[in-house]
């Protein structure tokens, strides 16, 4: 049994040199890299070769060259290591967490949602390196742009994995002094009459839904400015600009200290947008994937904005 392992470690040390012969292009620089001498190196590629009855590479003064078995040899070996490094990481991840964790989160809600719990998180799993990107740009998780996105609304069909972490109430607001000065809408039709500040996402029509009696309606309104983001938005308002539909997260700091006002909360048709965390899942997901995922799900899923 002992034999056989030893063995098998001998063989991973044989693929591991074999591709760094082929990648550095010589036995004399693949030797330094590998604290080998070159003549180590070479017998050790005549060993290979004698065990497997086939040449690998071509010697020249210049140069080597791959034979068509040595082609195949290299990509197979490249596969094997690959898988041996992939299935170290993920038992080494099962004790401690660790490796750069890329996280793209929108502007307005990673700013006031995610990144004030990452000093917990970091704090929790120090062997994590936090890579935060706010930006409203979806990234490719699939393409390896990202590790983790944190997305609003309903998801394009792929192979990623999603799990909820909250809901964005939406509420319509405005500054107590923009109140005193242009008056306060009693139903929604008075918004007519209003500077009403909108998103100019390409799938955001200005059009608000509301609720009367039962039944669900919408009202198409104006404003002479239009953002990409809430938080912009809801700047705008507290400043007095206008009035302005937007997730109550990125104005509850507003709402709380009195700088905006919740208005026609009683024709609010209690809509809500899905957030979710989105990622490559499956066994192989990193162990640092993982919890993160579960740490935003406990801190932001009781959390309906």
């Amino acid at each position: 049994m002992d034999a056989k392992v030893i063995g098998n470690d001998d063989r991973a040390r044989s693929l591991a040199l074999f591709a760094s012969v082929v990648e550095q292009g010589s036995f004399s620089a693949a030797g330094r890299t590998l604290g080998l001498t070159p003549s180590a190196v070479a017998r050790a590629i005549d060993r290979i070769e004698a065990r497997l009855g086939v040449r690998l590479l071509l010697r020249s003064t210049r140069a080597l060259t791959l034979t068509a078995e040595g082609q195949a040899y290299l990509l197979a070996a490249r596969r094997i290591l690959a898988d041996l490094d992939d299935a170290e990481q993920q038992i080494a991840d099962q004790g401690a967490p660790r490796g750069r964790l890329r996280i793209s989160a929108a502007l307005a809600h990673g700013r006031l949602c995610v990144v004030p719990l990452l000093g917990d998180f970091a704090r929790a799993y120090p062997h994590i390196l936090i890579d935060i990107a706010l930006t409203d740009t979806l990234v490719d998780i699939a393409g390896g742009q990202a590790d983790i996105a944190i997305r609003f609304g309903p998801l394009a069909d792929s192979g990623l994995t999603a799990r909820k972490l909250s809901e964005a109430r939406r509420v319509i607001v405005a500054s107590p002094d923009y109140l005193a000065q242009a008056g306060t809408p009693r139903v929604p039709e008075d918004l007519h009459a209003h500077n009403c500040l909108n998103f100019n996402f390409r799938r955001a029509e200005p059009i608000w839904p509301f609720r009367r009696d039962g039944k669900d309606f919408a009202l198409s309104v104006e404003g002479n400015i239009v953002a990409n983001n809430g938080e912009t938005l809801g700047h705008l308002a507290a400043a007095g600009v206008g009035i302005t539909r937007v997730g109550r997260f990125s104005v509850a700091a507003e709402i709380a200290d009195g700088r905006l006002v919740p208005l026609l909360e009683e024709y609010n048709p209690g809509d809500v947008e899905l957030i979710h965390a989105v990622f490559v899942g499956g066994a192989a997901t990193p162990a640092r994937v993982r919890v993160f995922v579960d740490f935003l799900v406990e801190r932001l899923a009781s959390r309906f904005e």
